[in-house]
């Protein structure tokens, strides 16, 4: 009777110890953002009102393109309103300009009393021209340099054609070979996808480059004539489940910028973000 009880008890433990262990290894999600690009045209009607209604969709965090309303000067009163709404600022896109000698230190003042630590490239169209990447390579390691004293980084942002062919491989390899480390590669999901290129395959080629990424669906040319698929996340064909495991195991990443640039059915700029992020939801809540 002893060794039957002891058995059993022995059993329990087991199976408390397993369910602790798959509790235990549940993946971790970084934080949500949205990038404010989404919804340019709001934001130039309702400044305030429009990051009220984001937050209240369930996002931590917003990413800025250089639109402020009526913080333009205000970088504080700016990152303190964002704190009444719960929010954080995951980063900013900005131009090489931005940060060129006669700029640096301007927009490295703003960003930083704006709580912003990441300053992302976010368009250049050298860097899918076989002499211009380099000169985006160069800025990149040299701004990284720069930015480090203020414990800020640098990234680049990538659209489709930096997955055209170079050097037996894409400019974006290109990119990520020869940048440093502290260099961000914020991969946008739907150019890559677009691009006919796999974002989970990419985040797993370079391990903690990712330290953002644009979770933005795009349809491929091939598949817009099924009425099907839309460019929303959840109603189109690419593989976020896999991808949310890859950049929370392997990218690094610290924040998820949700991206929409298309409005489909009529959509408004707002509707279409909400939806995506419920898609997005769906996915996480399952994982």
């Amino acid at each position: 009777m002893k060794n039957k009880l002891v058995s059993i008890a022995l059993i329990i433990l087991t199976m408390s110890q397993i369910s602790c262990s798959t509790k235990n290894n549940k993946t971790i999600i970084p934080p949500l953002s949205v990038q404010l690009w989404s919804v340019k045209d709001q934001i130039k009607i309702d400044y305030k009102g429009t990051l009220k209604k984001l937050s209240a969709m369930g996002f931590s965090g917003v990413e800025f393109a250089n639109e402020f309303g009526p913080f333009k000067n205000k970088p504080e009163d700016l990152q303190q309103y964002l704190s009444t709404l719960n929010l954080q600022a995951s980063g900013a896109h900005v131009s090489f300009k931005a940060l060129n000698e006669e700029n640096f230190q301007k927009t490295v003042n703003f960003y930083q009393k704006l709580g912003v630590d990441s300053l992302i490239i976010g368009w250049d169209k050298r860097s899918w021209h076989p002499e211009g990447v380099k000169e985006v390579v160069s800025l990149l390691n040299e701004i990284a340099k720069k930015l480090a004293p203020y414990n800020m980084k640098t990234g680049f942002h990538n659209h489709d054609h930096e997955f055209n062919s170079f050097n037996n491989s894409t400019y974006w390899d290109y990119i990520a070979q020869n940048t440093s480390q502290n260099v961000i590669l914020q991969l946008d999901v739907g150019w890559v996808v677009y691009a006919g290129k796999d974002p989970v395959e990419y985040v797993k080629r370079y391990p903690g480059r990712t330290l953002t990424t644009h979770y933005k669906s795009r349809i491929p040319e091939a598949m817009k004539s099924d009425q099907k698929k839309l460019p929303i996340i959840g109603q189109d064909s690419a593989d976020w489940s896999s991808l949310l495991k890859a950049n929370s195991t392997v990218g690094g990443t610290k924040w998820i910028v949700v991206e929409q640039e298309e409005y489909p059915n009529n959509l408004s700029s707002l509707e279409a973000v909400a939806l995506s992020k419920k898609g997005l939801d769906a996915y996480i809540n399952k994982l």
